[in-house]
């Protein structure tokens, strides 16, 4: 059976390889992948055709920072809850990922193979996702959320879906646990490698791990062919983190200007989770964030907004992320118009696009509308770059949304 066809007619391509989009093109999507994109009228013969006079057409976009298994904002009690409903609960958050336009997520804690599995096989709707497994956390660190009182043996974490991460001390256990979560299908390795504001013991000084412990777990990331992602918010446990190997640096609230160009030359990139901080700021206690959390988010919140100029001026690469947590996910868009307060427009959207694709190493198949990319794809009624908040509003502004070549969501086609 022939693969099928949709010709996308009269689009504005915008995926942020140009600084403006492209005009009156005609893509071509055959099967899953892109064929063409061409000012030619390409042959409509035994194509469903959609006509986007007036839209704009867009790659799907990529969200490198969630957790979709984080359906309470109190992440203690949410590793409490059966792995069934976690499960459940996880494959509705996805859902609303993709409706929003995200056709790609990488999770950066908690996702398993199963999940990932269900999405690819059809069983449940959601974006491509990228998963690191359980993230590393030193006793007493981000994803230690025992508590001071609570000294319950952290095996007993291990099989809660729940769990954002594991607990692990020590070079050898570090290279064993990233060894298992390698085999489990992580496609890199997350190390939380400074305080948080969710976990209940570790101000967000504290540096995670030693030196010794983060180079072992970015050797046994390079042995698997991948990389080192890490929690990280003041300059000196970034600093830190970069000389030991990371590349992929979470947060980045409190970097200053000389670390930034330090990440630059190193190869390293940044994913700025700011309106996480915002809505904990708003929402946090009334959703069941503990005190001592909510304590902490202002040593971060309007820092990570001045961080969004310091990595720019730097040059440094910054894909997007939201890091939302329970009834928060629905604010995931927000971040694009939080950092265009900032940033230019194109930028933003740079970094839910192509930078986004090259941070998560699948550069020309996501992220981008050109011929052998996936077919993952949403169009925009209007111009994101003169209003960028037409990619807000949980989709309402996004008539078609295709993923891997199939119609999502399709509101334009007549037949």
């Amino acid at each position: 059976m022939p693969e099928s066809v949709t010709i996308f007619r009269n689009a504005r391509v915008l995926d942020g390889r140009e600084d403006t989009a492209l005009e009156d093109q005609d893509v071509i999507v055959e099967g899953n992948l892109i064929k063409e994109v061409t000012g030619k009228r390409a042959s409509t013969t035994g194509a469903r055709v959609i006509d986007l006079a007036g839209k704009t057409l867009m790659p799907g976009l990529i969200d490198c920072h969630v957790h979709v298994i984080a359906c309470l904002a109190n992440l203690a009690a949410n590793a409490e809850l059966p792995n069934t409903l976690v499960s459940l609960r996880a494959a509705k958050i996805m859902r609303g990922m993709l409706m929003r336009g995200f056709t790609t997520v990488r999770d950066l804690g908690g996702a398993d193979i199963g999940l990932k599995m269900a999405i690819e096989e059809g069983t449940i709707q959601g974006p491509r996702l990228i998963i690191c497994g359980k993230a590393l956390s030193q006793t007493g660190g981000h994803t230690d959320y025992r508590g001071r009182f609570h000294h319950r043996d952290v095996d007993y974490y291990a099989d809660k879906v729940g769990a954002l991460g594991r607990v692990v001390d020590g070079v050898d256990a570090v290279r064993r646990v990233a060894r298992e979560e390698i085999k489990g299908g992580a496609e890199f390795i997350k190390l939380m490698a400074n305080g948080g504001v969710s976990s209940p013991t570790d101000p967000i000084a504290f540096l995670g791990f030693s030196r010794d412990e983060m180079k072992a777990a970015v050797e046994e990331a390079k042995n698997a062919q991948t990389y080192v992602a890490a929690h990280l918010y003041t300059d000196e446990s970034i600093r830190r983190a970069v000389e030991c190997g990371v590349k992929s640096v979470e947060h980045a609230n409190l970097i200053e200007p000389e670390t930034a160009r330090f990440m630059k030359k190193s190869g390293a990139f940044a994913v700025p989770t700011n309106i996480t901080f915002e809505m904990l700021a708003k929402l946090g206690a009334e959703l069941g964030l503990p005190p001592e959390s909510v304590a902490k988010i202002e040593d971060v919140r309007s820092a990570g907004l001045s961080a969004l100029e310091i990595l720019a001026d730097a040059g440094v690469l910054m894909a997007y992320g939201s890091d939302l947590l329970g009834d928060m996910h629905r604010y995931q868009s927000d971040e694009f118009t939080l950092r265009a307060r900032y940033l230019p427009a194109i930028e933003v959207i740079r970094s839910a696009t192509i930078h986004a694709a090259q941070a998560v190493g699948q550069e020309g198949k996501i992220g981008m509308v050109v011929p052998g990319a996936f077919a993952d794809l949403i169009v925009v009624d209007g111009d994101p770059l003169t209003d960028i908040a037409l990619l807000t509003g949980q989709g309402q502004y996004m008539p078609v949304i295709m993923k891997d070549g199939v119609l999502e969501k399709d509101l334009l086609s007549s037949g």
